[in-house]
């Protein structure tokens, strides 16, 4: 199932084009970085698809919602849909851990006390913060906030996850474990798309790379382990 259909896309900042003519398909469970240099446009591309940076030229469809002059009254909707995994967090600093996941759940929908409950036990058990829920964000690492981001991500078992450097504030080892997390998120069926400036990642969590440069975004080409071999044999 296709998620994300772009044709001849243009993406603008503002007055600027930033990368032009994109076409690009998306389909169901895969797992995606998209590179580049600083100011390249990873990070306009992936606001155009949950409605950041509207989408004027071209075709441009993401779970079924048709991009190109979207109503700003459904918006909500789609993001419903959607993980979005922030690199500065953006957690609600005045209350608990398990009450930014219930402001989420309620904000979207949910009403049971009893399913709410669950839900965040569930979630917050499987990105290993289970005895988390109790604590401010403050009295986090950076990595366990950017767990809790996650948890938040994941709560109403969005299609499709975006994370703009999810990795980015954190150390190696940290990072590593949330990229490893966020892949078995993917293997457990949601499509998962992470701007990132580490290409070592790409080596140890392999997945579709996209790389913005020259105001493109383009498809590499990366060899397998056995691939590189044979070429150095």
């Amino acid at each position: 199932m296709v998620l994300i259909d772009y044709k001849n896309v243009n993406v603008y900042q503002e007055s600027q084009l930033v990368l032009q003519g994109v076409n690009l398909q998306i389909d169901e469970g895969e797992f995606v970085y998209i590179t580049g240099k600083v100011g390249t446009g990873k990070s306009s591309f992936l606001k155009t698809l949950y409605g950041e940076l509207p989408v004027k030229e071209g075709e441009a469809k993401v779970l079924d919602y048709d991009m190109v002059g979207l109503r700003r009254r459904h918006l909500p909707d789609l993001r419903k849909k959607l993980g979005i995994i922030f690199q500065d967090f953006q957690l609600l600093t005045d209350r608990t851990v398990d009450a930014n996941l219930r402001f989420v759940l309620k904000s979207t929908g949910w009403k049971n006390k009893i399913e709410i409950n669950q839900r965040i036990s569930d979630v917050l058990e499987l990105v290993g913060m289970a005895t988390k829920g109790y604590k401010m964000p403050s009295e986090l690492s950076g990595g366990e906030q950017q767990r809790i981001v996650i948890a938040r991500a994941i709560l109403n078992r969005p299609k499709l996850i975006l994370a703009d450097e999810p990795t980015g504030n954190l150390d190696a080892e940290t990072g590593k474990q949330i990229t490893e997390l966020l892949q078995q998120i993917c293997k457990a069926g949601s499509t998962v798309i992470i701007i990132t400036h580490n290409l070592n990642l790409l080596d140890q969590f392999p997945g579709r790379q996209l790389k913005c440069e020259n105001h493109q975004l383009v498809e590499v080409e990366r060899l397998n382990e056995e691939e590189s071999t044979e070429e150095i044999d």
